[in-house]
């Protein structure tokens, strides 16, 4: 497997750690678009602990693949836990908001329709 300088951009035909390429910082969230259409987009975060997004809504559906540690999502008021190898849909135009249990990493895929 190889490791990836994190500014370098181009990563298509390439072994990657996955986890690896969105590093945790104190205090923050820290995010890493991996790939970016017109049709979608998958983009990485690391997220400290305590650190989260507070509720919105997306108009397209978007599924969140936890890398590491632990998240809580809440999707239209009802909290769901999800650790590392879990993932959920949050249904488009539904409110949605992302705390960290731990700090935690994850893969967002947004598919335009």
């Amino acid at each position: 497997m190889e490791r990836i300088d994190a500014k370098e951009a181009d990563l298509r035909g390439r072994v990657l750690e996955t986890a690896a390429l969105a590093a945790y910082q104190e205090g923050s969230v820290v995010s890493r678009q991996i790939l970016g259409r017109k049709t979608g987009t998958v983009t990485l975060f690391a997220f400290d602990e305590g650190q989260g997004l507070s509720e919105h809504t997306a108009p397209f559906d978007a599924l969140v693949l936890i890398l590491d540690g632990e998240s809580e999502v809440s999707i239209s008021g009802k909290p769901h836990r999800l650790k590392a190898g879990e993932m959920i849909i949050m249904p488009a135009g539904e409110p949605h908001a992302l705390q960290a249990v731990k700090a935690f990493k994850m893969m967002l895929v947004m598919i335009r329709s």
